[in-house]
């Protein structure tokens, strides 16, 4: 079931747009805000993005420029009232995929849906090296380097990276990574977490004045560039 976040600010709207991808099998998390559609996006994994370009707080297309500096293959579907070439331009320029006019028929709004996520599937497929900042990780040598040198990783360390740069700037739950790299429910009367991570986190920032992974008190941890 693919995962849609949808940021829209008219209430009839969104809850038509809801209604209609949930009926044929997406799940749909709504955002009527830019506040709200950041804390969304940087907490959960999201398959793609439909952004109206009239939101209250700020214009949809600064927020699409700001998703795009930290999400840069979520495909991003814009809305709009706004007909003129120019506004399209900029939407597609700020980062978006894909442009639709309101109003618009349903069937239109699914079938750009569907040739956004085919396209975003073919481009996973053929993605297999991972970029965050100066690091980066093949996996198909299984090969990771910081600043061009080679780091060696045991497997698990090797999973745990991936699950991170997979996921960036996001905040990432000991439970949530227990269960994706280790495959076990976390038992919070242990820290394996927390040591495994800190193996990673020396081996990957030994030399180097920037730190990648971050602790998030009481949430988990996280993989963020702060300059």
């Amino acid at each position: 079931m693919s995962q849609v976040c949808l940021i829209e600010d008219e209430q009839k709207v969104a809850a038509f747009i809801c209604k209609g991808l949930e009926e044929h099998g997406y799940n749909v998390k709504t955002a009527k805000n830019g506040e709200e559609a950041k804390f969304l996006i940087a907490t959960e994994d999201f398959d793609l993005l439909i952004l109206d370009i009239m939101l209250p707080d700020i214009n949809g297309i600064e927020l699409c420029r700001q998703i795009r500096l930290t999400h840069t293959q979520t495909p991003i579907l814009m809305l709009s009232a706004l007909e003129q070439v120019q506004n399209k331009v900029a939407g597609l320029k700020a980062g978006a995929d894909d442009y639709l006019i309101k109003p618009f028929h349903f069937s239109e709004l699914l079938a750009r849906i569907e040739a956004l996520l085919r396209r975003q599937k073919m481009v996973v497929k053929e993605d297999h090296t991972l970029m965050f900042d100066d690091l980066k990780l093949d996996t198909w040598s299984n090969v990771a380097e910081r600043g061009g040198n080679q780091i060696t990783l045991t497997a698990k360390e090797f999973t745990l990276l991936e699950l991170f740069m997979r996921n960036p700037n996001k905040i990432l739950s000991r439970e949530f990574i227990a269960e994706q790299v280790w495959g076990i429910d976390f038992d919070t009367g242990t820290n394996f977490i927390d040591v495994y991570v800190n193996y990673l986190r020396k081996k990957i920032e030994k030399g180097f004045a920037k730190k990648l992974i971050h602790t998030v008190i009481g949430m988990g941890y996280t993989l963020r560039n702060d300059r």
